[in-house]
């Protein structure tokens, strides 16, 4: 049968017999005014184990959350990236140049003529790849938007109010009928 840490101790010459009497009386004393006042007593090495294990249990949170949002960074920038080169138009080989704004920059893009038309009628949006940027259509450049709105550099439908309130004011004309008959 194995020895208890008491006598254990007592064998090995730690301690001795009058010690151990001390220890003994103590205990009994503290349990017997616990159960006489019903006093808890508070232990500090199990409360620090407790915030211990709290703590730990925050930041281990916190870490998910921040590993949580870093792969669904990636997810969206992965599913952007698949959007675009699945729907990318081609340019055509033209001479037509496309003006454009990046931010601050005028950029340009050699398109043909079909292409023109396409990306002043609003069908299609040019989107920012890579280093170089693409043609996609406007329901995938919409798409694209609602993940990153700032890939969207170009696109017929967000005109600023200034444009749209030119190209309103220029067409007040447009009720007068022209006569076909006038000459100069």
């Amino acid at each position: 049968m194995a020895l208890s840490l008491q006598e254990q101790l007592l064998k090995a010459g730690l301690t001795d017999k009058k010690k151990v009497k001390q220890v003994k009386q103590q205990k009994h004393q503290q349990a017997k005014a616990q159960q006489r006042h019903k006093v808890v007593e508070t232990d500090e090495a199990k409360l620090a184990a407790a915030a211990a294990i709290a703590a730990k249990k925050n930041k281990d949170r916190e870490l998910n959350q921040q590993t949580k949002l870093e792969a669904d960074k990636k997810a969206i920038v992965a599913q952007i990236k698949q959007l675009i080169e699945v729907n990318k138009q081609p340019r055509g080989k033209g001479d037509i140049v496309c003006n454009f704004t990046d931010g601050t920059l005028i950029k340009r893009m050699y398109v043909n003529a079909a292409t023109q038309k396409d990306i002043s009628q609003g069908k299609l949006a040019i989107v920012k790849f890579g280093q170089g940027y693409e043609l996609v259509p406007m329901p995938v450049a919409d798409k694209i938007a609602e993940r990153d709105a700032q890939l969207v550099v170009y696109r017929v439908d967000s005109l600023s109010k200034e444009d749209q309130l030119s190209s309103e004011n220029d067409d007040w004309y447009a009720d007068y009928q022209i006569p076909d008959d006038l000459s100069w």
